[in-house]
């Protein structure tokens, strides 16, 4: 018997070292994907640190065999393999929108079973059971609201309704009432089955209106939120079985996603409240300035183009979403290359919210082999912007839009911007005059420095390589 207890024992220990260890790597991992530089090492750390804590806990729990665990280390990792391979970077996005959901409806599904299988709770387990159920439900369909939105599967517009405010409000008011009901067990006639099935559905209710009334501008700062959704849910359901390294895990993303989405939400000089609930993005264009009291705005060829280009000491890149969809990164870091070669100093400005998730254009930037010593922030460049010779805008609208500080009737009055209609010389790559994701005009397209370079950007930096190689 001694034995046994000391083998135990001894189980114990080697279990729980590893899952320190675990967490020491995720906490390590984190800390690297603080930079572009060491981000990819800390993807890989912490996604290393959670396999060998997935591992532990199914065998320590003799849940399944060595040989299912290789399995399903095989499915999984050729699973994800396809999904980092395939998916476009355009739909980089819509696919941690995904990612979100899924940790979400994982810790629910964990959280469902120990209700249903458990037949005497205490409070504090009913609780964490609640919370867990509760938060996974909302991060499930608001993720697929994001992804949704994000893909223009469904309008990424905010939808307002008359009485929101009343249906949200009375929404919470059963959840509470069901959460009582769920820590008290036996204040209604209720099975557990059917207790369950009513906080799911209103979970999953709330996820939708909290995200539905969301615009796409802000989407960035909604998947920053829910990414912190989906470890507070895994933080949770940590409580629930007892399982130190989940609740470790979940409080780090937990942590770290309030922390981003801060982040966000002082790079739109918002508050997190006015994100969610403002309906920004709902606007008309009586709210900015109309193009009619603008002026025309002056077209520029590629030919010309290409001689200011050639004649500039400096040149600022500041890329957006529109890069991304047109692919354009791979021409972007070639035509920078070129002026590099022909003396032009050459920088790339990044805000925290260009693009439809946080770090989408470091992402694209680093795909392409971009250094990143060239990657500066708006804080950084702002200060000598009169100096600059040339600024590139690709793809990039709302975040050098210069009504943010020049209208006070603008919805995104007071945000801080990328002030490149300081510069000398302003190239604007789009498409069309079309408005950029927030919905509202530009006047930067008017300014007497702007000029626009229309047509696909990727074909636009294209034909500028083409340019200077001949």
């Amino acid at each position: 018997m001694n034995i046994e207890i000391i083998q135990d024992l001894n189980l114990n220990l080697l279990v729980n070292l590893a899952y320190i260890f675990a967490s020491i790597m995720f906490i390590f991992g984190l800390k690297m994907l603080g930079s572009p530089e060491t981000a990819r090492r800390g993807n890989l750390t912490s996604a290393s640190g959670m396999l060998l804590a997935v591992i532990i806990t199914l065998l320590d729990q003799n849940i399944i065999s060595f040989q299912y665990v290789a399995i399903g280390i095989l499915i999984g990792s050729l699973i994800g393999y396809f999904a980092a391979t395939l998916v476009k970077m355009t739909s980089m996005p819509e696919m941690v929108a995904l990612f979100n959901g899924f940790g979400g409806i994982a810790s629910l599904l964990v959280g469902s079973s120990e209700f249903i299988s458990e037949s005497d709770m205490s409070s504090f387990l009913s609780f964490a059971i609640y919370l867990t159920i509760l938060i996974g439900g909302v991060t499930f369909t608001g993720s697929l609201i994001a992804y949704g939105k994000l893909s223009e599967t469904i309008s990424g517009k905010p939808y307002l309704y008359k009485g929101q405010q009343i249906v949200n409000t009375l929404l919470l008011l059963s959840l509470l009432i069901v959460g009582i009901e769920m820590i008290a067990l036996g204040l209604s006639n209720l099975s557990n089955v059917e207790l369950l099935i009513l906080i799911c559905s209103l979970a999953f209710i709330l996820g939708i209106l909290f995200v539905i009334p969301i615009g796409g501008a802000d989407m960035p700062v909604v998947i920053a939120l829910l990414n912190s959704f989906s470890g507070l849910a895994a933080c949770a359901a940590g409580f629930v079985i007892l399982n130190n390294v989940l609740i470790v895990s979940g409080a780090l993303v937990g942590a770290s996603g309030l922390i981003l989405t801060n982040i966000m939400c002082k790079a739109m000089n918002r508050s997190l409240a006015n994100v969610l609930f403002s309906g920004f993005g709902a606007v008309t264009e009586s709210s900015s300035s109309k193009s009619e009291d603008q002026g025309e705005v002056k077209p520029i060829n590629i030919q010309d183009a290409f001689l200011i280009l050639e004649a500039a000491s400096s040149v600022l890149i500041v890329p957006g979403y529109g890069m991304a969809v047109a692919q354009a990164q791979h021409s972007v870091r070639e035509l920078g290359e070129l002026l590099e070669k022909n003396g032009t100093e050459v920088q790339y400005a990044i805000h925290p919210v260009a693009g439809r998730m946080p770090g989408h254009m470091n992402v694209l930037l680093a795909e392409a082999n971009v250094s990143y010593d060239v990657l500066v922030e708006p804080e950084d460049v702002n200060p000598t912007m009169e100096t600059v010779d040339v600024c590139m805008v690709i793809g990039a609208n709302d975040v050098v839009n210069p009504d943010a500080k020049e209208n006070e009737g603008s919805p995104i009055y007071g945000m801080p911007i990328i002030e490149v209609d300081r510069a000398k010389t302003v190239f604007v790559l789009k498409r069309s005059m079309a408005s950029g994701f927030a919905g509202i005009q530009n006047p930067l397209f008017f300014k007497s420095n702007s000029r626009m370079l229309f047509g696909d950007a990727k074909d636009s930096v294209s034909n500028l390589v083409s340019e200077f190689k001949d």
